[in-house]
């Protein structure tokens, strides 16, 4: 089944009556209106955590941003609740990830921005060149381009022009503590590369629940296998866990990877059906995927996700 029909059918789940009071209420214009003046912060809404933190890191005291996806939270499969409609409704300005990274929540973002309400995706300034089209997605693009920090530099670029657009007054404050963010995600990157240079080539081989990091690996030199398609409402046949598992026999692999969001279970299955076939691999540990860790913690900013992240490759690796 392919992931377009898979939406379609959890999309049908939601019935016609909540996909129609949905869209009326973001079509709605703001009782609050949009910023002006100066004179209080911008309500900002983010879906997936690590845009959250870019708005904070750009926006700092001018911004309260509201993530409406926290953490353990996957996008792909999410559904808004009532209040996520309100606070979309409430919303000076409102940041979503795009290339169908929120599945069909699009379809409101799209009606809200037509109501002249600034709705940006965070993607759509990125050279379609640099992004991977992944077969299952029928030649869309693969939406977890966080994964590669150069690429995430590029949306934290968008948002700081976001910010400068709606609050001009404030477009100073806003380019220098992008200027900070982007020097800090800079030294991440480094950080990044030293770290997976430990690691021997003949190991750099990443396996998890789902393919979310195609863009790790291309940037960052690791091969990566997921056990589902790009998007986590693809399916997980048996035949994908046999596929798999013999291929970790073949390559002796030592260790794969649980995802934050994703059950646990999924890569359970195929440590067993490895074991089955007489190679013991072992979970390396979890890694942050379609969300970031727990709020107020290191590992709940895009910067201590990725080195949490990475570490743990390393660890498990090396």
């Amino acid at each position: 089944m392919t992931t377009t029909r898979v939406w379609s059918s959890r999309w049908r789940f939601w019935g016609a009556l909540g996909l129609v009071a949905i869209l009326a209420l973001a079509s709605c214009q703001s009782t609050r209106g949009l910023y002006q003046n100066g004179v209080d912060k911008i309500q900002v809404v983010t879906t997936v955590g690590m845009i959250t933190d870019i708005v904070r890191n750009v926006g700092r005291e001018h911004v309260n941003a509201i993530g409406l996806m926290g953490p353990g939270i996957d996008p792909h499969n999410y559904r808004p609740s009532a209040r996520d409609i309100l606070r979309l409704d409430n919303a000076d300005i409102i940041f979503y990830g795009g290339l169908h990274l929120e599945g069909r929540m699009v379809d409101v973002f799209e009606k809200t921005a037509e109501t002249g309400r600034p709705v940006f995706a965070v993607s759509s300034q990125i050279d379609p060149q640099r992004l991977r089209k992944p077969i299952e997605f029928e030649g869309q693009y693969d939406p977890h381009i966080w994964f590669d920090v150069t690429l995430w530099m590029e949306a934290v670029r968008m948002v700081q022009q976001s910010l400068c657009d709606v609050d001009r007054q404030r477009c100073h404050d806003y380019t220098q503590n992008a200027t900070v963010y982007l020097q800090q995600l800079s030294e991440l990157h480094q950080y990044v590369q030293t770290r997976i240079n430990e690691i021997p080539p003949q190991s750099r081989v990443l396996i998890t629940a789902h393919d979310a990091f195609g863009y790790f690996g291309d940037q960052y030199g690791m091969e990566v296998h997921g056990l589902q398609g790009t998007s986590t409402a693809s399916e997980t046949g048996a035949g994908s866990v046999r596929d798999l598992a013999q291929f970790i026999v073949d390559r002796k692999i030592k260790a794969i990877f649980v995802e934050s969001s994703v059950p646990a279970k999924t890569i359970e299955a195929v440590q067993a059906a490895v074991r089955s076939r007489g190679w013991d691999v072992r979970i390396g540990g979890s890694l942050f995927s379609d969300a970031m860790g727990n709020n107020g913690t290191i590992d709940g900013t895009y910067i201590g996700m990725v080195r949490h992240n990475v570490d743990t490759i390393v660890k498990a690796l090396k």
